[in-house]
């Protein structure tokens, strides 16, 4: 086995002799074997390994007793570990999800966590090939397009799965051949998660009854569409930008260059505007899309609601996009020149916009009225950490700003507090955090940046 994942990993150019690779070790059986695959790999390849385990709070003594043993196997091997004891049902409660996932994302914002502290490049999960055709079965079930047919990614940005291409009777022979114990989590055998039924009812049954290598051939299908996928995306961010246009800070999708994208990526480029507009892309499925087919359709002035607050209106042009956002005000005839969104911040994203005209802001905490003006009397910023202030007419002064120009600079303000002065500095105390939720993003397109960031 050792050899397939061997060559897998090469074939998707996973691991390099400089990487710094945090394994997620939950003490399960696919979790030890990954554990076991990049012990083997950096013998040959060099690369730098720890491991971070995830104690939900969920199971009692079971988590406890994996606790341990995750504990016993990493000081057995001389890997170092870094554990978390997380309350996942309280975070479930308070963000609205299930308690599946919630685990999902407070383990990721683990593994990003030691990520960033560590100054690790790789993140290494242990999902398999039957993971990944419960996902397909899943995907295909709700409703999917070119996307979801390519499962779960090999290679996603720091994310990999060396693991892919291997069943889960074959990590388990592995183990046993091995002498190689793990721990077995009891709600894997919970039919009230659909994951679970899917995994211990619908595939034993398609393998049974339909074909013995069912699962090796849709794994090998994905892979295929996986590849397949990535040229479709090529082509959907072309035909993408040809289509849509800005208007009033709100994105627009013109009808004329719209039917001039071939029919079969048609789909696919509504779903990439849909998904850039909401600022995520989970749950956005094809009815959603189909929504959106059917408003080219419709009336002038025909609104459909579609997922995290985003509003889709007929127009004259063709379909304009709006999002909930903190209400804003701006000055003058000048609402051109800027767009806000708010979107979910996902756990585990610590890479922020570089550019000087794009910037993010803690949505959490701001308490008035969103304005983008210019200077009045009484504005201050935030300078540093501590809180610090300092008032405009003196950051101006200590900048050399000219006095003729001073007047003309646009700020973002919560009432009184600046959240930024554009072009120049943005405020300590808006800056993003672990605690932030959701996240407030202001672009100018007035700056010397070409275009616009989308």
């Amino acid at each position: 086995m050792y050899q397939k994942v061997k060559a897998y990993v090469k074939k998707w150019h996973m691991l390099q002799k400089e990487d710094s690779v945090i394994a997620g070790i939950s003490g399960g059986a696919d979790s030890v074997c990954l554990l076991f695959m990049l012990l083997k790999l950096q013998k040959e390849l060099g690369f730098a390994l720890m491991a971070v385990h995830v104690n939900h709070g969920i199971r009692g003594a079971e988590a406890e007793r994996d606790e341990a043993y995750v504990k016993r196997l990493c000081r057995q091997w001389n890997v170092r570990l870094k554990v978390y004891r997380e309350n996942v049902p309280a975070y479930a409660k308070e963000h609205g999800m299930t308690e599946e996932e919630a685990g999902r994302d407070i383990r990721r914002t683990c593994f990003c966590k030691v990520l960033k502290e560590w100054g690790g490049t790789k993140i290494a999960l242990a999902h398999h090939e039957n993971d990944n055709v419960e996902t397909l079965l899943w995907n295909l079930c709700r409703g999917t397009g070119i996307r979801g047919l390519g499962g779960i990614a090999p290679v996603n940005d720091v994310w990999i799965r060396p693991l892919l291409c291997v069943k889960r009777r074959e990590i388990e022979s592995y183990l046993k051949k091995r002498g190689i114990s793990y721990c077995t989590d009891t709600t894997n055998a919970d039919r009230r998660y659909m994951r679970n039924r899917i995994r211990m009812d619908v595939i034993p049954y398609l393998e049974d009854c339909v074909n013995t290598e069912s699962v090796s051939h849709m794994g090998k299908t994905m892979e295929r569409m996986y590849e397949l996928e990535q040229y479709i995306l090529e082509e959907v961010g072309k035909y993408k930008e040809s289509c849509t246009g800005w208007k009033n800070g709100r994105r627009i999708i013109r009808q004329t260059e719209y039917t001039k994208i071939p029919k079969a990526l048609r789909d696919n480029v509504l779903h990439e505007i849909l998904c850039e507009t909401a600022g995520r892309r989970k749950d956005i499925e094809e009815v959603h899309i189909q929504m959106l087919r059917d408003l080219f359709t419709k009336q002038v002035g025909k609104r459909i609601d579609l997922p995290y607050g985003v509003t889709a209106i007929r127009t004259y042009e063709g379909v304009r996009f709006e999002k909930n956002i903190p209400e804003a005000s701006y000055a003058g005839d000048e609402n051109e020149l800027f767009s806000i969104r708010v979107f979910d911040r996902e756990p585990g994203n610590v890479t922020f916009p570089e550019k000087i005209y794009t910037k993010w802001f803690d949505y959490d905490i701001i308490k008035n009225t969103v304005k983008i003006r210019h200077r009045i009397a009484g504005d201050s910023i935030v300078i540093n950490r501590y809180g610090g202030r300092k008032k405009l007419k003196q950051y101006f002064t200590d900048q050399k700003v000219p006095q003729e120009d001073r007047d003309k600079i646009w700020i973002a303000a919560d009432g009184d507090e600046v959240l930024w002065i554009v072009g120049y500095r943005q405020s300590q105390k808006y800056q993003i955090t672990e605690k932030t939720t959701k996240i407030l993003e202001i672009q100018y397109y007035g700056g010397e940046e070409n275009g616009r960031d989308n």
